[in-house]
């Protein structure tokens, strides 16, 4: 008895639980948790809008808005107007990684620096996007470069503070014992600061996709020629509120396809991070 009680403790003891992949059934649970609620709301709806007490006009049940989804997609209007938001989307927020990154880690490696910065970016910050839609059509016209504009703006903040948190929280002993081995700067930011800010910069990344995806069906709104906001307010101006909630419901699908996107791409590039904490960096000044 004694030596098996040694030899259970004698166990080694792993973190491979961890990071195991969930199985068959994990996943179908999962499943059913996250649609559960979306499918007894379309059920009650279906059903509330069948006995007639609701509006079938103002609100329009989910049978008619799956049939105009079918129509829309089949003639290619939909295609062609989720292409147009997608492409503003993948410029504006390419634009905002190549600002916002590089800023992010000079503020967050320079302190003395940022001081000069942290007033004039907070101001910055606290202005809504759509509060610049009317000021960037006057300046750049109601092509596409006014609407990349607020793209680029809704997607810089969470960016640009995230990767600011991450380098400027770089464990100090981590720094000491690059320094300890002589490691070049190029050295120290990409086996030290890179690592330990990536996970705040995937956390920026994910939260400015996300803004920058609702601020651009803003901007169609306000004024496009296509795009998914536009075929909002195309529905709107025809009367057509199953247009319109065809459109709020593919804006909804396609954020959370991006954002399943980058989820799996996190747990990709960085598998020893099993929980991230993806609160947004709440002020400026960082100790």
């Amino acid at each position: 008895m004694k030596a098996s009680a040694n030899n259970e403790q004698e166990k080694p003891i792993t973190l491979t639980g961890a990071f195991d992949k969930p199985t068959y059934k994990q996943i179908l649970i999962k499943l059913f948790q996250g649609l559960a609620i979306p499918l007894c709301i379309f059920v009650l709806w279906e059903i509330l809008g069948s006995m007639g007490w609701l509006n079938l006009y103002l609100v329009p049940p989910p049978s008619l808005i799956w049939d105009r989804l079918l129509t829309v997609a089949g003639n290619g209007l939909l295609i062609k107007h989720i292409g147009a938001s997608l492409y503003r989307v993948v410029c504006g927020f390419s634009l905002a990684l190549c600002l916002a990154l590089p800023l992010g880690f000079l503020l967050g490696l320079l302190p003395g620096v940022r001081g000069f910065l942290s007033p004039t970016l907070s101001f910055f910050q606290q202005i809504p996007a759509i509060a610049w839609i009317p000021m960037f059509i006057l300046w750049l016209g109601i092509d596409e470069a006014s609407k990349i504009a607020i793209i680029v703006y809704s997607a810089f903040f969470p960016i640009f503070l995230n990767t600011l948190h991450g380098i400027a929280s770089t464990d100090s002993k981590l720094k000491e014992v690059a320094y300890t081995y002589g490691l070049s700067r190029w050295g120290l930011m990409s086996r030290v600061y890179l690592p330990s800010a990536a996970p705040s910069v995937f956390i920026g990344m994910r939260l400015g996709l996300s803004y920058c995806w609702r601020s651009l069906v803003a901007a169609e709104l306000l004024g496009a020629s296509k795009g998914i906001g536009y075929l909002i307010q195309e529905g709107r101006e025809m009367a057509q509120p199953d247009l319109m909630l065809v459109g709020v419901l593919v804006i909804g699908l396609i954020g959370l396809s991006l954002d399943f996107v980058f989820r799996r791409l996190e747990k990709k590039f960085l598998p020893w991070q099993a929980k991230v904490d993806t609160k947004e960096v709440p002020k400026w000044q960082i100790s």
